[in-house]
């Protein structure tokens, strides 16, 4: 039997569960997010011709998201992990960044395909196997980690610092998308003084004072 989830409503999750900012939730959101557009993308290939602005419609926001979706998990989620979990965040960071090089691999070889095509479908392909692959994981691991582990009071202050963010860069305008090397990002953490360690915050509300 099937159980309703109080934070999903039929169009997708209630925008009063939303309020509650926890950054684990508003992660999930987008995931949720993710999995609609390349669905949009299933019915597009499916139709007769090509309707190639359609596509673009589609895929623009998508790719953008989906780099930008990282860029902010690395910046504020990730270091936390490191800091708050429990069960192997160290793990479940280096295979993050791994999945994220992936798919901006993906997104940057669709760019340089002509939407529509076999080779921009075959690059579209390739981005959603490495985000499937990253969102399970991340939603098994990471995520439950930290649900688990961090203090609501920090999951509340990083989804705040979460949503301000994707709301003022909803395309990665002005933001360096660049691979990064998953071990170095881990030791480049641990090599820090706790005392010297950013709190992960972008200056929208410090973190200080979070238990």
């Amino acid at each position: 039997m099937e159980h309703d989830d109080p934070k999903r409503s039929r169009g997708g999750w209630d925008p009063q569960w939303l309020t509650v900012a926890d950054i684990t939730t508003l992660i999930l959101a987008d995931h949720d997010w993710f999995r609609e557009q390349f669905a949009e993308l299933d019915y597009l290939q499916a139709q007769s011709p090509v309707h190639r602005a359609a596509l673009e419609r589609v895929w623009r926001p998508l790719a953008d998201k989906l780099d930008v979706h990282a860029y902010i998990e690395e910046l504020i989620f990730y270091p936390q992990l490191l800091k708050r979990g429990a069960d192997d965040p160290e793990g479940e960071t280096l295979d993050a960044i791994g999945d994220h090089n992936d798919i901006r691999d993906g997104v940057r070889e669709a760019h340089a395909a002509r939407v529509g095509t076999e080779q921009w479908w075959a690059a579209v392909g390739r981005t959603r196997v490495a985000n499937d692959d990253h969102m399970g994981e991340e939603e098994r691991q990471g995520l439950s980690d930290f649900r688990r582990h961090a203090p609501v009071g920090l999951r509340e202050a990083l989804g705040r610092q979460y949503r301000e963010f994707m709301d003022q860069h909803p395309t990665t305008e002005g933001l360096p998308i660049v691979d990064r090397d998953p071990q170095r990002y881990v030791e480049d953490f641990e090599s820090t003084p706790p005392s010297k360690r950013a709190d992960g915050s972008l200056n929208i509300g410090s973190l200080k004072g979070v238990n």
